[in-house]
């Protein structure tokens, strides 16, 4: 397992989950809660060297253009809104009814999307293979006390792809989709999976136990619907950022609670290796020609 992706997160202060059962009722009385999450400051992203991974030439089609690959962990928006925050929360004991539908994450472009999901303990997960390449999943659930394996599984790929690739190749076919149930360890919300093979391949999920979160959309806004009347805790989480935000929201009888939240973007050196142009660590140090282009996103250090 690679490490440098969880590492923040082992000395994360999870809250407990809940010791009660969640109970559906009528809400005829509920309120709304709303509000904008926002993020401060500009953090240095996390850079891959691409030839230190396999198939450098067609995962390159979204990289510098000087053989370094970026993990796009947030996206802001000009007012400093941070989208993809799941909003939750955390003792809801009853209210509307719970029905959740299982995520399905794509391997694309050397990407596993969404970056960020919520899942349910017991629940699935599926992931699909959309890439001329191959690539395997490692699952994990994280918390202060370290990483356990959920599962480790190869992730097929569509044996109907061209067999060579190269930077213009932009074919996606889904390969057989692998479902895996997710079970949480007592105590546990966060779910990371990772490529074996690819190391900036990345997907977060926070396991959730009633209906009442959220994911921040374009503005980083959410709102919250038909929650009971009453006192709850609201809590904010993005996996590259280094602690849970919690407030204490009163929500009246079909009244709209406003809470935002402010989070500070992680700050100094976050990767191995910093992002330069070095020939002696760069595709011309393999001694060949190597057709390392971005011909998907140029992305920007």
């Amino acid at each position: 397992m690679r490490t440098a992706g969880l590492a923040l997160f082992t000395a994360l202060s999870i809250f407990p989950s809940a010791s009660w059962a969640y109970e559906e009722i009528a809400v005829t009385d509920g309120g709304s809660i709303t509000g904008t999450v926002t993020m401060t400051g500009k953090p240095t992203p996390k850079g891959y060297n691409l030839i230190t991974f396999p198939d450098p030439v067609y995962c390159g089609r979204i990289s510098t253009g000087t053989g370094w690959r970026i993990l796009d962990e947030f996206s802001t928006t000009s007012g400093s809104g941070l989208n993809d925050v799941v909003v939750l929360l955390t003792d809801a004991t009853k209210g509307k009814p719970f029905t959740f539908d299982p995520p399905t994450i794509e391997a694309r472009d050397c990407r596993f999307l969404p970056f960020v999901t919520v899942v349910k303990n017991g629940s699935e997960v599926e992931v699909m293979n959309m890439d001329p390449v191959m690539h395997d999943i490692q699952a994990y659930e994280t918390s202060q006390l370290g990483p356990r394996v959920l599962f480790n599984t190869p992730l097929p790929m569509n044996p109907h792809h061209k067999r060579v690739v190269t930077a213009e190749s932009h074919e996606h076919l889904a390969g057989d989709p692998v479902k895996e149930a997710i079970r949480m360890t007592k105590g546990r919300r966060i779910f990371v999976m990772q490529c074996g093979f690819h190391a900036y391949m990345e997907s977060w999920g926070l396991a959730v136990d009633n209906p009442y979160y959220a994911m921040t959309t374009e503005g980083g806004t959410f709102t919250l619907t038909d929650v009971p009347p009453g006192e709850y805790t609201l809590m904010a989480w993005h996996p590259a950022l280094g602690t849970m935000l919690q407030k204490k929201v009163l929500v009246t009888e079909k009244g709209i609670s406003t809470v935002d939240f402010a989070f500070e973007a992680p700050k100094g050196r976050r990767s191995v290796h910093e992002i330069e142009h070095n020939p002696h660590y760069g595709p011309e140090s393999l001694g060949k020609v190597v057709d390392i282009r971005p011909t998907l996103e140029r992305q920007v250090p």
